[in-house]
């Protein structure tokens, strides 16, 4: 793969961190990373978002999760997880669903709360995780339709806290049932960039991934070795 086409691919990456065990060092990082290489943002837990806003300031984008990554706190909870995020520097947000209400086929709910989340979030981009390893077919069909009418910004396949992550598959159905405007991010599993590459070709205008940067840079040391 040429040096022009990694590039393309690294600016449509959420250079993202969300384990449980996350330390500031690596939190500072992934930011450093993420600025050396110019991805899309850096993708973080909220309780770094200040700190990792004063650090990067205007050189890099801060997204961070809401609802993470189960989605079945209140709406009231995501809101305000939402205000707090933006008051501390977030640029983009992640917000999870509520899968049982969806399962529940309360689509006025899942949809009502996105809106919210989105009103909150104004011009911010929001993105709509719907962890597809959990829906139908049928349930994935219908967050697209939902995601589309509620005003989003994103759908995103996957938290990469569940039983797996993005299919080719998936993000070909997004791409086929999403309306103008929605725009489509991959996210947990992304492996190499040849993966990367593909989930590009079918629609993904954002990757969710810390491995893409990973290996850029060991591509690197094995060059100057």
């Amino acid at each position: 793969m040429t040096e022009q086409k990694e590039k393309e691919i690294l600016k449509k990456v959420d250079h993202t961190l969300l384990l449980q065990t996350a330390t500031w060092d690596e939190i500072k990082t992934i930011c450093d990373d993420a600025m050396r290489y110019s991805t899309a943002s850096v993708c973080i837990p909220p309780c770094f978002v200040k700190r990792a806003k004063d650090y990067v300031k205007d050189r890099m984008r801060v997204c961070t999760v809401i609802g993470f990554p189960n989605g079945n706190v209140t709406t009231e909870v995501k809101a305000y997880e939402t205000k707090d995020a933006i008051a501390n520097g977030a640029d983009e947000i992640d917000m999870v669903i509520n899968i049982g209400m969806l399962k529940d086929r309360n689509y006025e709910y899942v949809e009502n709360e996105i809106r919210k989340l989105k009103g909150i979030c104004g011009k911010r981009i929001l993105k709509v995780i719907i962890e597809t390893c959990l829906l139908t077919d049928a349930e994935k069909i219908r967050m697209c339709e939902i995601v589309t009418a509620s005003g989003a910004d994103f759908i995103k396949t996957s938290t990469g806290f569940s039983k797996s992550g993005a299919t080719f598959e998936d993000v070909a159905l997004f791409r086929k049932h999403v309306g103008p405007g929605v725009k489509i991010k991959a996210a947990g599993g992304i492996k190499s960039l040849e993966d990367a590459e593909k989930f590009i070709g079918l629609g993904a205008s954002r990757l969710g991934t810390s491995r893409i940067v990973k290996i850029i840079k060991e591509q690197e040391c094995g060059k100057a070795n």
